[in-house]
């Protein structure tokens, strides 16, 4: 009796140990492969950004004014960011005739937003994902090692240690995906001919 005792309370104590560390495992992975993005067919969460002039928008209320395509970038100051970011520019037109709005969100502050829109002669809106929760429950956000971070937040790029994967979404007016483009090799973005594509089919679904 003694031993199952022992038994039974060894085993208890195992399976209390093994849910304080699950529960207290953090829920944000390490590695930009290790993401759990949103599907397409899902719906995107209520979250709230900042616009550049610094208001509070509800992304939900803002993809319901029409179909959407939603960019997530690391920030103005990556180079293949700016250069996605152009792309997208130079189908802005083609886009808006087909009835969609862009949005581009980073983790900027506002302050440094209106640079990204002049350095690359943007005419669609950027917005601000500054305390990461956008990411974050988009499946999107990883965290950085120290060593990376510590060498962003130096340059004053980073005031924290997570960076969202690119992405892009189409979503329509109710915030169904419609159709998505992540990939966690921030060097490789959509091309703008292949995202002009995407749109048109998902607007003729």
């Amino acid at each position: 009796m003694k031993h199952y005792t022992q038994f039974v309370f060894g085993g208890l104590l195992c399976l209390l140990l093994f849910s304080a560390s699950t529960t207290s495992q953090d829920p944000i992975p390490n590695k930009a492969e290790d993401i759990s993005p949103l599907l397409t067919g899902e719906k995107i969460p209520s979250v709230n950004l900042r616009t550049m002039g610094n208001e509070i928008i509800s992304l939900r209320d803002k993809v319901g004014e029409k179909p959407s395509i939603l960019i997530f970038y690391r920030g103005g100051w990556c180079p293949f960011c700016n250069r996605q970011l152009s792309g997208v520019q130079s189908i802005m037109e083609e886009m808006k005739n087909m009835g969609y709005q862009i949005l581009a969100i980073s983790p900027d502050p506002v302050e440094k937003l209106s640079a990204t829109v002049e350095k690359n002669n943007l005419g669609y809106d950027l917005l601000s994902d500054a305390t990461m929760d956008a990411a974050v429950q988009f499946g999107i956000a990883f965290r950085l090692a120290p060593e990376t971070f510590k060498k962003y937040k130096e340059r004053n790029l980073l005031s924290q240690d997570l960076l969202p994967v690119p992405a892009v979404f189409v979503l329509d007016k109710e915030g169904i995906i419609k159709f998505e483009y992540i990939n966690p090799n921030y060097r490789e973005r959509l091309n703008p001919d292949l995202l002009k594509l995407a749109a048109k089919l998902a607007i003729e679904e």
